[in-house]
């Protein structure tokens, strides 16, 4: 299915979580914080928030640094 992150459209498997888009992704969970068509959501939500196609997915990466 196709959604949208960060602004690019991406072709995913479909009945994909929030979670299981990190992993396809490659993305470290706990170095990211996701808004779902406009919704900030909380780290707990994840596992259970299924993607729906069309989708809009912002994905925020923390950046260390001083």
């Amino acid at each position: 299915m196709r959604i949208h992150v960060n602004g690019q459209t991406q072709e995913v498997p479909g009945s994909l979580t929030v979670r299981a888009l990190l992993d396809f992704l490659k993305l470290d969970p706990a170095r990211v914080a996701i808004e779902l068509d406009g919704a900030i959501l909380k780290r707990p939500e994840w596992p259970a928030r299924v993607l729906s196609p069309g989708a809009r997915v912002e994905i925020v990466h923390f950046v260390g640094g001083g």
